[in-house]
C-alpha cells in the first residue's frame, strides 16, 4: 500500500495514522521530495482522470491560464502538490481523498 501526500497535508496525516492504528503499513510516498513520473502518473490519471486536480487549491488558482487549461497529467507535473490528497494504491485498488468511503475501502 502507498499513500501519496505530501507532510504537511492534514488529511495525510490523519489517514497514516488510522491506516497504521488499524495494523496496515503504508508507504508514505511524499510528492515534493519524490515526484512521479510520466508513466507513474499515466494509469493514475487514467484511473482517476481530473478529479486528482484540487481546482480549489491555491496553487491550482495560481497556474497561469494555459496550464489551467492543460490536461490533468501536464498539471501534475508541473506541480504535484495540485493533487487531492492523500491518493492510496494498493495493487489495481486505488481511492483519492480520506472521506467515509475511502476509511471504509480501506480500515
Amino acid at each position: 500500500m502507498i499513500l501519496y501526500g505530501i507532510p504537511t497535508c492534514d488529511s495525510c496525516k490523519k489517514a497514516l495514522k488510522a491506516l497504521r492504528e488499524a495494523g496496515r503499513d503504508p508507504v508514505f510516498r511524499d510528492l515534493r521530495a519524490a515526484p512521479l513520473t510520466e508513466a507513474e502518473w499515466a494509469p493514475i490519471v487514467a484511473e482517476l482522470g481530473s478529479n486528482l486536480i484540487n481546482k480549489a487549491s491555491p496553487t491550482y488558482r495560481s497556474f497561469n491560464d494555459w496550464l489551467r487549461e492543460s490536461d490533468t497529467e501536464a498539471q501534475l507535473l508541473a506541480n504535484p502538490t495540485v493533487m487531492k490528497r492523500p491518493l492510496i494504491v494498493e495493487g489495481a485498488k486505488m481511492t483519492l481523498g480520506w472521506d467515509a468511503a475511502a476509511q471504509a475501502e480501506w480500515l
